[in-house]
């Protein structure tokens, strides 16, 4: 995989997404789970395959997506075609705020200090404090009446889960949602143990917040968050439909909101 050079000042990289068509493309290469050609992104977005290559360039250029190539189909040496270039997004992380803060320097300093507490009190509060900030988004987040029917809980948890920029993404063979992006990352990668236990206690309160029919689980994958979602056994609803099988479509279908086949 290679990158072109990037813009070095956030506020340029940032404009380049006030052209509607360029931030379509790139909203487009942000959510696909798979590097996205040229003509697949013009024939998506309805635009020819010239714009969408100058666009998706300049994106490269910015350091706001990454290129590859390789070849598409299953044919390989001699006379198997040229390798597509391909796009996906990068793990450039661009912040911008006026006048300028360092929130992630505080966050930092703050996860050391709790890292260097003896025993695991520490960490223990700080994920009491993440399942009540969960739980109390979930309350928010969760259908009025008390008969509300799980698709609609569902829905909710993914909304909870975007709005907090999770980019949860459903699988619907097993029926269960991963998330696409940890928004926690940078601490992440120094601090695991606590922001993982802080992200697992979150998503717990939001279940129990919201009722969702699923569990939680850490299961960390490099390149994704550490939390995912399964489907469970529901209390019974009316219909008769709340069966794991049940759930599983549900929740493929709160995230994708196209029913699975």
């Amino acid at each position: 995989m290679t990158s072109e050079p990037s813009v070095d000042d956030p506020i340029q990289a940032i404009a380049l997404l006030e052209e509607p068509n360029r931030r379509r493309l790139y909203e487009l290469v942000a959510r696909s789970t798979e590097a996205v050609g040229r003509d697949d992104a013009a024939a998506t977005l309805g635009m020819s395959r010239e714009l969408a290559a100058f666009h998706l360039d300049r994106l490269v250029a910015a350091g706001l997506v990454d290129t590859e190539y390789r070849r598409r189909g299953p044919r390989s040496g001699p006379g198997a075609g040229r390798p597509a270039k391909l796009y996906r997004r990068s793990d450039l992380e661009v912040a911008l705020s006026l006048p300028r803060r360092q929130y992630d320097l505080a966050a930092d300093l703050l996860a050391t200090t709790l890292d260097r507490l003896p025993g695991h009190s520490a960490v223990d509060v700080a994920a009491t404090v993440a399942r009540e900030r969960g739980t109390a988004a979930g309350r928010a987040a969760r259908p009025p009446g008390t008969r509300s029917g799980q698709r609609r809980r569902l829905s909710a948890l993914i909304e909870v889960l975007e709005l907090s920029g999770y980019e949860p993404h459903a699988d619907p063979a097993a029926g269960t949602v991963w998330l696409r992006n940890c928004p926690y990352h940078a601490l992440a990668e120094d601090h695991r143990p606590l922001t993982c236990g802080m992200n697992m206690a979150w998503a717990e309160g939001v279940i129990e917040g919201v009722g969702a029919p699923v569990s939680a689980e850490l299961d960390p994958v490099p390149g994704r968050c550490c939390v995912v979602f399964h489907p469970v056994q529901a209390s019974p609803e009316p219909d008769g439909a709340a069966t794991r099988t049940g759930a599983a479509r549900a929740v493929a279908k709160s995230s994708t909101g196209v029913p699975p086949k």
